[in-house]
């Protein structure tokens, strides 16, 4: 097995919620190709992780670290032989993000709610399994994009959006 270290730490990241269902999934390789597989392994993981208190699991030769709050359950997986912490510290930048973004209601009905923001979120902490971003408070402020000054409390995901939408189309009329 190649224990090379390598930029690409994160195999996925997961939401579910406390039934084990799948509410966000994004896999940055092809360990489970399938969605079958992916769902197999997701039922496998939350059967394993549910019930216990601890935070890092080894699981089909993968490491996985988790947290759950309320009624959600959120997972950073990796290889065997990679950094609990780097794990972590994805995933604390994650919950932390959101926790801000859904202001302090991370919480099921809350985050499907806010669905983009989660994407866009994700998308700026890990890029194609390379970890970007550990900060939470630069993860916010790009998903704001505070070029508005209205502070991120007080818009809507849907104005973010639209305040992005504005400004790539803006880049593609220049």
């Amino acid at each position: 097995m190649d224990t090379e270290p390598s930029l690409y730490t994160v195999k996925a990241v997961l939401i579910l919620d406390n039934d084990g269902e799948r509410l966000y999934a994004k896999y940055y390789d092809d360990t489970y190709p399938s969605v079958k597989e992916q769902k197999a392994f997701e039922k496998n993981i939350f059967s394993k992780t549910h019930r216990t208190d601890s935070e890092i699991a080894l699981l089909e030769g993968l490491t996985v670290v988790y947290k759950s709050n309320i009624d959600l359950f959120f997972y950073v997986v990796g290889s065997s032989h990679e950094n609990e912490l780097m794990l972590m510290a994805v995933l604390n930048c994650l919950f932390d993000s959101l926790s801000q973004m859904l202001r302090k209601n991370v919480e099921r009905r809350a985050l499907l709610e806010n669905m983009e923001g989660l994407f866009l979120a994700v998308d700026e902490i890990v890029d194609g399994g390379v970890i970007l971003e550990s900060d939470p408070q630069q993860v916010v402020h790009r998903v704001a994009l505070r070029g508005e000054d209205v502070p991120y409390s007080e818009q809507t995901v849907t104005q973010v959006l639209q305040s992005a939408k504005e400004q790539i189309k803006w880049s593609l009329l220049r």
